[in-house]
């Protein structure tokens, strides 16, 4: 794996984290409790699971270093994050959190090389596929997280905030638009 490796994995985990902070700063602490559909977490409820999530990679990966999830109980071990999720915190708690549980995994991922990242773990019987190696797990932590930032994004826009990365993407168009027309018109 030559090209991404454990310090690419922390980087790109960092940036995706990074704007999930944003988000949550962005949001009023008041709206914390808008859940956007029955059975659906509140946004309180939605970053505290992005902020524990990764959890189970450090379990699984770092931890216990499984090499087979035979037997493993994920129903238990998620139990406990999802009870986690249901405990009162305030806003700055939360992002507190996000930037904790954040640097724990980022600062993990950049002490992963090619052996360890390349390493199979087989998945229980019966299962499709059989095994992968834990690059693509580790990775799925990252896709994860995008995952629900994606859901907090149309969250943000139904409480009336245009998410940063909108605004941010905006603001180039914005500026390209300027530039292209304060530019002398060429001739062809």
């Amino acid at each position: 794996m030559t090209y991404y490796a454990g310090k690419e994995l922390a980087d790109a985990f960092r940036t995706v984290r990074t704007n999930t902070i944003q988000a949550a700063e962005d949001i009023p602490e008041d709206k914390y409790s808008h859940q956007s559909g029955p059975g659906g977490r509140t946004i309180a409820e939605l970053l505290t699971h992005i902020a524990v999530t990764p959890r189970l990679p450090l379990h699984l990966h770092r931890e216990a270093r499984l090499s087979t999830l035979e037997g493993f109980d994920f129903f238990s071990f998620m139990g406990g994050l999802m009870a986690e999720e249901q405990q009162p915190r305030s806003k700055a708690e939360i992002v507190a959190l996000l930037r904790k549980e954040g640097d724990e995994f980022a600062g993990w991922l950049e002490t992963l090389n090619d052996d360890v990242l390349g390493e199979r773990v087989t998945y229980p019987a019966g299962m499709t596929p059989p095994s992968k190696c834990r690059f693509e797990m580790i990775m799925s932590s990252k896709e994860h997280e995008m995952h629900h930032r994606g859901q907090l994004m149309l969250i943000q826009r139904q409480i009336g905030i245009t998410p940063h990365l909108t605004r941010r993407m905006n603001a180039m168009i914005e500026e390209m638009q300027k530039k292209a027309a304060a530019a002398p018109a060429s001739i062809s």
